[in-house]
């Protein structure tokens, strides 16, 4: 029964989503080679230098995926929520037993290495949001589902807060993308965008003079629809929460985030210019996509990174060695193969028969949208610095085993999507 068990599965493997997987591992590994170049250090090979020590990290990430690919498919939903709260404990821990990085207490030491639990609970989160919605008596128009639903990824995002890591936490909000795709009203699409616009203006406008622009609108509105105390009760209603989100938004920027937070948002936002100081790293990485023009500099040719002009060039700034070296259309190629890895998994997430399994490829897509939408946005200077790394390119184990993870469990469950999980 087991080799027919694993015959099947090999069967039913979606081998371009795993061949998308190893083209964007392979093409990472070289670009981390690339951006840390030394010719005293030719060997590719070389473990004491980071694209060694990121061989090693691939070789594991792929037994990582092989065992994966054996574990029975119904393993995923049946200890969904165990593995979400042992890393929910283990998170918790951190804050009390973690090693500091940077100023995030986010990591364990294991050995000679570290490890950050929070790239890890992105997949136990997704599989318990995944295992909770593909419930038969779950009902998303409930307001106790969206509750219960927000919950699950509200409260490692919190934890993970509290370790200072918010680039991290930041990442969790993906999953409110699945809570659309199985029937979440659009009225909160249009809510979140509506906070977003608030949020910005809160930071570039006084607080009071947006406040009375608000009022405005709301008097205008009765322009358009009838008077009645209805209506009045329910613009009153948004106008008073619009405000009081104001009055948040200044009291969390002013009182919560860290001095070198609040750089980065005015740098940003253009409130301040500090060219050497928080608006360097993105500064360095504008000049380096830049001067890659059209064709790139070649191959381990570039100059602002090789110069180390690019502060975190081999993590979170990889993509400046993509557009310095490989130009617009190498850079264009690299977000050309992660829009297709997208699409694919959002097609094989329909083609399922298991609501959990739809639920979680979808939750994977998010994520990964999230992440290359903000990691790219950090070095064009459309988002600010949160230290999030670009899937499968940037150095580092946590990242790569938690996308590994992430992305072999739910190639498993589309080789298992001829049988119904819950």
């Amino acid at each position: 029964m087991a080799n027919r068990n694993s015959e099947a599965v090999l069967q039913n493997i979606d081998w371009l989503l795993v061949l998308l997987y190893l083209v964007m591992v392979a093409m990472g590994w070289f670009n981390i080679y690339a951006a840390v170049y030394n010719e005293e250090y030719k060997s590719i090979f070389d473990t004491s230098q980071s694209y060694g020590m990121q061989l090693v990290w691939i070789v594991t990430s792929l037994f990582l995926a092989f065992v994966i690919l054996v574990i029975d498919g119904e393993f995923f939903p049946k200890f969904a929520y165990v593995v979400y709260g042992a890393f929910i404990l283990l998170l918790i821990l951190v804050i009390f037993a973690g090693v500091e990085v940077k100023g995030s207490k986010s990591w364990i030491a294991v050995g000679g290495f570290r490890l950050q639990p929070a790239e890890f609970a992105k997949f136990a989160t997704n599989l318990a949001l995944a295992k909770f919605l593909s419930n038969i008596s779950i009902k998303i128009e409930k307001t106790s589902t969206k509750i219960i639903a927000t919950a699950i990824f509200a409260i490692p995002m919190l934890i993970i807060i509290l370790q200072n890591e918010t680039g991290s936490a930041l990442v969790f909000g993906a999953f409110i993308l699945v809570l659309f795709r199985e029937g979440l009203s659009g009225n909160f699409l249009i809510m979140g965008a509506v906070m977003v616009v608030l949020f910005i203006l809160a930071l570039l406008v006084d607080e009071w003079i947006l406040s009375g622009v608000l009022l405005g609108v709301a008097a205008a509105s009765f322009i358009f629809i009838r008077f009645r105390v209805r209506n009045l009760i329910i613009v009153s209603g948004l106008l008073l929460a619009g405000v009081a989100f104001i009055q948040t938004v200044d009291y969390a920027f002013t009182n919560v985030l860290e001095p070198h937070q609040k750089k980065r948002i005015n740098v940003l936002l253009g409130k301040e210019v500090d060219p050497k100081g928080a608006g360097y790293n993105v500064s360095q990485s504008m000049i380096a996509i830049g001067s890659g023009g059209l064709f790139g500099k070649g191959y381990l040719n570039g100059t602002q990174t090789k110069n180390n002009f690019v502060p975190e060039q081999s993590t979170d700034f990889i993509f400046c060695t993509v557009g310095e070296e490989w130009g617009f259309f190498g850079s264009v190629v690299v977000i050309g193969l992660f829009l297709i890895l997208l699409l694919r998994i959002i097609y094989l997430a329909e083609r399922q028969r298991s609501i959990f399994s739809r639920i979680y490829g979808y939750g994977l897509a998010s994520i990964i949208f999230v992440h290359l939408a903000i990691n790219i946005g950090m070095t064009i200077g459309l988002a600010p610095v949160v230290g999030i790394p670009l899937p499968f390119f940037s150095y580092g184990g946590s990242s790569l085993w938690s996308f590994t993870i992430l992305t072999f469990i739910f190639v498993r469950l589309d080789a298992y999507r001829f049988q119904i999980l819950r």
